[in-house]
């Protein structure tokens, strides 16, 4: 199978091989992009024909594939650059992503870098490790050589980053979880075009690109014939998937010559909808589960689709941010709050079971304590089912660094405690409403002795009793709450 191919998984051959290379470790930081980023890096090393190991000691290439959405994401990098130095001091480090695209110097200066690759350059790494080296080797990279590329006192980081907006490359592989292996994660668009005061991603991702129709049909059909069953389709801004392609590019193949369809194709506003009209067409994966949506992305088209079709799962992520008009026109952002409520009462109206969940920032600079009320109350009257909470940490050279009335840390992590306890009364009533109900849900691979956890289509975290194969969707009869979930018995 292609796909397991290209992942490099341990045990896997390469045909000419050089069996000194004792292989690559990759550590991802950050969401499910960044994740999806890592495994299209993956498939760039094994084509390379170096092969992946479980752990940092046993890799003479370190990838670090690095976040940079909040101060502490830059810790977190930095923390790992200095803990891969002293457990594999012989390592290479290269260290990627989007911090490695915000501050690509700052990281060269880190002792044990070897290579800073930003996200403008990310789709070379597999060339940037080989070098001259691939040509010498032919095509394969000798730890020999390697070596031979980086010594002396003297070396100097090299920094391959470059303005991200004149990059038009957009690579995807999907993305499978260590632990919980049968859902993968396929990104089908990077970027962002919008100007949100507090962002950072837009100036490290570039400008909104979408993966073609061709390409994402192509990996779909890999992940079926490898027996998957659910597929989550995740990007930066999803629901702009396609706005980037040209009116005249046939970007969704040939559907037919039905005038209705031809005419939606080219509908900036509904090529998203129709990507998932193609791919329920022309593909039979079980269930598609759709990743975070802006508010103003989500169409009653698209609310229609995902109510009337079954292989699409009941579950909505809208970001928020903020339940105050003020702290949102101050973000930039591109709805009011009754705009949001208009939308989270169109799905809740078409999907009374769906979860419904929001990011939501606290401490944004100017939220007052009255502002933050305003918000809590708002986020406290919708049908939300959990939240995703995060405090506002200033990133350099966004607008939002530069506000006057900065939040003290103590009393903006005091508002995400308040607002994480609300989540969790939400949550509860939500979980409560299935006591007694039969749900499906699909198995995961974590396994207990008396009890298998699996995930429903509509987001809760289901312990089945007894023991069952992974990557079974079956029916659940609840019968009590979990400390985050619910519990029950399979249905037959």
């Amino acid at each position: 199978m292609r796909r397991l191919r290209l992942r490099g998984e341990p045990g896997t051959s390469f045909s000419g091989y050089d069996n000194t290379v004792r292989g690559y470790y990759i550590e991802n930081f950050g969401c499910r992009a960044a994740q999806a980023d890592g495994s299209a890096i993956e498939r760039q090393l094994a084509n390379t024909g170096l092969r992946r190991v479980n752990a940092t000691s046993e890799a003479d290439i370190v990838v670090l594939n690095t976040c940079t959405v909040t101060s502490a994401a830059d810790q977190d990098a930095r923390a790992a650059i200095r803990r891969t130095k002293r457990e594999r001091p012989e390592a290479k480090i290269l260290v990627t992503g989007c911090y490695a695209q915000r501050a690509p110097e700052e990281i060269a200066a880190l002792d044990g870098v070897t290579w800073v690759v930003g996200n403008s350059h990310k789709h070379q790494i597999g060339n940037i490790i080989a070098g001259s080296n691939a040509t010498e080797c032919g095509g394969f990279v000798p730890v020999t050589a390697l070596n031979s590329s980086f010594q002396g006192a003297n070396f100097t980081p090299k920094i391959y980053a470059s303005d991200i907006f004149a990059h038009t490359e957009l690579q995807s592989a999907p993305v499978f979880e260590a632990i919980e292996r049968t859902r993968p994660n396929l990104k089908i668009q990077d970027g962002c075009d919008n100007r949100c005061s507090f962002c950072v991603i837009p100036y490290v991702r570039g400008h909104s690109r979408s993966l073609s129709i061709d390409n994402i049909l192509h990996e779909i059909h890999d992940l079926e014939a490898a027996g998957y069953r659910e597929i989550v389709i995740s990007g930066i801004n999803l629901g702009r998937w396609g706005r980037d392609f040209a009116p005249q590019k046939r970007s969704f193949g040939d559907l037919g010559s039905d005038s209705d369809t031809q005419a939606r194709r080219f509908d900036p506003i509904n090529r998203f909808v129709e990507a998932l009209r193609v791919i329920l067409e022309r593909t039979s994966v079980e269930k598609i589960r759709l990743s975070s949506i802006e508010p103003m992305d989500w169409t009653d088209d698209l609310i229609t689709l995902m109510a009337t079709s079954k292989r699409i799962a009941k579950h909505s992520h809208i970001p928020l941010q903020s339940g105050s008009d003020r702290i949102l026109r101050k973000m930039h952002r591109k709805y009011r709050p009754w705009h949001y409520a208009e939308k989270v009462e169109k799905i809740r109206s078409a999907m009374r079971d769906a979860a419904i969940g929001a990011d939501v920032m606290v401490g944004f600079p100017g939220e007052s304590d009255e502002l933050f009320e305003e918000s809590r109350a708002f986020i406290a009257q919708m049908p939300l089912t959990y939240l995703h909470v995060f405090t506002y940490s200033p990133r350099p050279g966004t607008p939002a660094a530069a506000m006057p009335d900065q939040v003290p840390v103590e009393l903006a992590r005091e508002r995400n405690r308040e607002l994480r306890n609300l989540a969790a009364e939400k949550n509860l009533v939500f979980r409560s409403s299935f006591l007694g109900r039969t749900i499906e849900a699909i198995t995961l691979a974590r396994c207990a002795a008396s009890a298998t956890e699996a995930l429903s289509d509509n987001y809760l975290k289901v312990a089945v009793n007894g023991q069952h194969l992974a990557n079974e969707w079956m029916n659940i009869r609840i019968e009590s709450l979990t400390e985050h979930g619910i519990s029950g018995t399979r249905v037959k």
